[in-house]
């Protein structure tokens, strides 16, 4: 076994713990399409992570190794939204080789919890072991070596309802959680105010996850519909920013041109 395998088993891996650490704001969108050419196109534009979205996308579970495949030689980090927090859909993906799990619907501490145990190996967690997975570097890293592969996970938890945030302090306190994610329009839905972004109780809440993650040592993050108020998110303390998806790019894109020409 050599050093090079020890700390990078499957080609392109991409681990964002450093960079966080480091106080980087970082940038990723949402890939829906379910096109390994578009999350490449998308991986290749410059963005640090897309998020496989298994949740809403169009892609599913069978489509993920040809996205993760077409992400594998570039410097964007592949994480994947898996359909549910459930132990098989955290672990396929990871088997397969995604580089963290963005957990959808957490509203609990305990569900939080127990959806960390699932991206780490034992002692650390529960996450099944098999050492010929692409996640487990193929046999290369063996017994004695793969819990650095629980270090290099990047474990994301949405924060998408009234619950969520009244316990994002306890969320953000545990071992493995790395970012708290906000869900703009689950999270708007539940506090009874849908699509108001500018609600003084949609901002409070907002405050509120980025004082208690911050209070942790971790980050906080949210998807924006656009860059049109990146900056106002920044001033809040997020440091994990979605912009877009590439079904909005197209959709924009193409209502632009539509626009232009008939105008």
């Amino acid at each position: 076994m050599t050093d090079q395998h020890a700390v990078a088993p499957v080609p392109g891996v991409v681990d964002l713990h450093a960079r966080l650490a480091a106080g980087e704001t970082l940038y990723g969108a949402f890939a829906g399409l379910g096109s390994p050419l578009a999350i490449e196109m998308m991986a290749r534009a410059g963005f640090d992570w897309l998020i496989i979205d298994l949740e809403h996308g169009a892609g599913t579970e069978s489509d993920l190794m040809a996205s993760l495949h077409a992400m594998g030689g570039t410097g964007s980090a592949a994480l994947v939204r898996p359909q549910s927090g459930e132990r098989l859909r955290i672990g396929r993906a990871l088997d397969l080789g995604a580089h963290g799990i963005m957990v959808p619907r957490v509203d609990t501490t305990e569900q939080a919890r127990e959806a960390i145990s699932f991206m780490r190996y034992q002692p650390d967690g529960t996450r099944g072991l098999a050492l010929l997975t692409r996640g487990a570097g193929l046999g290369e890293l063996g017994h004695t070596g793969i819990q650095a592969i629980n270090r290099r996970i990047l474990g994301i938890i949405q924060i998408e309802s009234r619950s969520a945030v009244e316990h994002a302090a306890e969320i953000a306190a545990i071992d493995g959680v790395d970012v708290l994610f906000v869900g703009p329009t689950d999270l708007s839905h539940s506090l009874g105010i849908p699509g108001a972004f500018d609600d003084p109780a949609y901002l409070d809440a907002l405050r509120h996850v980025v004082t208690a993650t911050e209070a942790a040592g971790k980050v906080s993050g949210i998807l924006l519909r656009d860059a049109s108020s990146l900056a106002r998110h920044r001033e809040l303390g997020f440091r994990f920013i979605g912009l877009g998806s590439d079904l909005a790019f197209v959709v924009d894109g193409g209502r632009a041109i539509v626009a232009a020409t008939r105008a």
